[in-house]
């Protein structure tokens, strides 16, 4: 690990409107946080606080009213929707409570799924062999996560044929396949068994430190927050350790 910040958020600020649409509800208030190379992070707080919110600008997936979030540099409030799509899709890998897997897909379409615009933006599918970085095919890529989570004997399965542990470890694949700079998961552990829950908090962490991916995960789960190198309370619109 090294001091150089793969994210960072500087003086971000959240709002929304409330549901009668007559009032602003302020969620986040000067957020800064810098993500470093390879490090976890465990972002705590009570329900309603913002920690899905603050994920979201993490992840790309929104942009805040004030302030800036900066991948690798680039601030992704600056650019297009469609360009920051791209971005997302390279460089950041999702894993939500819900696993949010496609039903009608088998496991091994499911992981390969993230590679599908990449492969398409190099021009040619498996053989161009850039989708899943470091010349690695993808499949080669999808196969080798999918044995790591311990998946190897349920390529062929769809979701609905595997437990909730097994597909959360398929997601864990899947976000993973593109070779992110940054690893986001929302509550992963939230609807597992304590068994399940602490294999699963124990995986993300190995897959930490073999893939080099900085972890930020927001939970309320104790044991998986106390697994992190850091732990951040967000309270108040703020961050603090």
């Amino acid at each position: 690990m090294n001091g150089t910040p793969v994210l960072e958020l500087k003086g971000v600020h959240k709002a929304f409107l409330s549901p009668d649409r007559l009032r602003e509800i302020r969620v986040l208030n000067g957020v800064d946080l810098a993500v470093i190379a390879g490090e976890t992070i465990a972002v705590v707080g009570p329900s309603g606080s913002g920690k899905s919110t603050l994920l979201s600008l993490m992840g790309a997936l929104d942009v805040p009213d004030r302030g800036s979030v900066l991948l690798d540099g680039t601030d992704l409030a600056a650019m297009a929707e469609r360009d920051r799509a791209r971005l997302r899709s390279r460089r950041i890998g999702f894993v939500f409570q819900s696993h949010r897997l496609l039903p009608q897909c088998s496991v091994w379409e499911n992981v390969l799924v993230p590679t599908i615009p990449l492969r398409r933006a190099v021009g040619g599918g498996a053989q161009s062999g850039g989708a899943a970085g470091n010349g690695e095919p993808p499949e080669d890529r999808a196969r080798r996560l999918l044995r790591r989570v311990g998946l190897a004997h349920r390529l062929s399965h769809r979701p609905a044929e595997l437990s909730g542990g097994e597909c959360l470890r398929a997601a864990v694949a899947r976000a993973l396949v593109n070779r992110p700079r940054v690893l986001l998961a929302d509550e992963p552990t939230g609807s597992l068994d304590e068994r399940t829950a602490r294999e699963l908090a124990e995986l993300l962490v190995e897959v930490n430190r073999e893939e080099g991916t900085s972890l930020v995960v927001v939970t309320h789960a104790a044991a998986l927050a106390s697994l992190m190198g850091r732990r951040l309370e967000l309270h108040g619109g703020v961050l603090a350790a």
